[in-house]
């Protein structure tokens, strides 16, 4: 079991998490900051939990994110 979380509020739009990982986030077209498919939110920060086939994708997705608000960790 992996837990990915995002600190939304602090997202830039840089859209490198979609391109590593589109099936687990999503550019919104509101306000230009990146969404998270399938997180809840709770204060400000969303999380999902995700199985371990998603770890690769989302840990590049994790380390290409120029503010790092995308933390990952396997359960």
């Amino acid at each position: 079991m992996v837990v990915i979380s995002h600190l939304r509020k602090r997202c830039i739009g840089c859209n490198y998490c979609v391109e590593f990982a589109p099936e687990r986030w999503r550019m919104s077209k509101k306000d230009g900051k990146v969404t998270m498919i399938g997180g809840d939110e709770k204060k400000g920060i969303f999380t999902v939990r995700v199985t371990e086939d998603e770890y690769d994708n989302n840990a590049k997705a994790a380390h290409a994110c120029p503010m790092n608000i995308i933390q990952i960790k396997v359960l």
